[in-house]
């Protein structure tokens, strides 16, 4: 198999270019920031014919250089990609400095999200994907795709000869990992779930069987949407429930988050640490 050389995403800018170049290889596996990837191991079960295509900031993953074909998402924001603005592009792209690193995809899904430049990503061969509106007729509107659920999307939608796997796509909330509330988690869980029932896509790792599929089987004289309302009616109600508990947990803390609030204005500028 041809494998695209090197800084192969220099300059690229249309669906078409981008299709050609994930059509050259057997799995795109998209590999999300989790707990639950392994890189190592995920390489070694996957040939080197793959192209594991890894999102921000990789270091939470990988602690070595990968050595496999690689390429780097970079999600643009209306600053401008977090990892330019935030000083992290040498410690990203020096994980991925391999001969099989084929560069930076920056890509952006709204119209305030400013794309960057090769410049801004100190010199590292880049290629921008537009999809301002990509995914408006669909997701839910007062949230916002995350970029691994639009690229899973985009790549299933380019009919390509490979494999489209995701490795890690969980949402899973850890003591390292945040699940940021801007993005509808729920939502994309069921819409790649649905996705990979259809064999349009394959999420890596063994799941436990899903129980209740078997409930068509136990009640045969109800229909299929029937069975699908009434466990939505009762985890729309857990929901309720487990958010009213919430409201009582935020109302017994007032009084602590008022004075973690009072404590934090008295400290001196200073002395705050910028976010990361």
């Amino acid at each position: 198999m041809d494998f695209p050389a090197s800084g192969a995403t220099e300059n690229l800018a249309t669906p078409e270019q981008w299709r050609a170049l994930f059509s050259r290889f057997s799995h795109v596996v998209l590999v999300a920031n989790s707990d639950e990837v392994s890189v190592k191991e995920l390489q070694e079960e996957y040939p080197e014919t793959a192209l594991f295509v890894f999102f921000n900031k990789i270091y939470k993953i990988l602690d070595e250089q990968f050595s496999g074909n690689s390429l780097l998402i970079s999600r643009a924001q209306p600053r401008g990609a977090n990892i330019v603005y935030r000083n992290e592009v040498a410690d990203v792209v020096k994980l991925l400095a391999s001969q099989k690193f084929l560069g930076i995809m920056n890509i952006r899904l709204a119209e305030i999200e400013r794309l960057n430049t090769s410049a801004d990503y100190l010199g590292t061969p880049t290629g921008h994907l537009d999809l301002v509106g990509f995914c408006a007729d669909f997701y839910p509107k007062d949230k916002v795709a995350t970029s691994g659920f639009a690229m899973a999307l985009w790549l299933v939608n380019q009919s390509l000869p490979a494999e489209i796997v995701l490795a890690g796509f969980s949402a899973k909330r850890s003591d390292k990992w945040r699940v940021v509330n801007v993005h509808d988690w729920t939502f994309e869980q069921v819409f790649l779930r649905l996705f990979a029932r259809v064999g349009k896509l394959t999420m890596h790792g063994s799941r436990p069987a899903n129980s209740y599929m078997t409930l068509a089987s136990r009640f045969p004289e109800l229909p299929a949407a029937e069975i699908s309302a009434t466990i939505a009616e009762v985890l729309s109600l857990r929901l309720s429930q487990t958010d009213a508990q919430v409201d009582k947990l935020i109302s017994l803390t007032n009084a602590f988050r008022s004075i973690d609030e009072f404590l934090r204005r008295l400290k001196p500028k200073f002395l705050k640490k910028t976010k990361a």
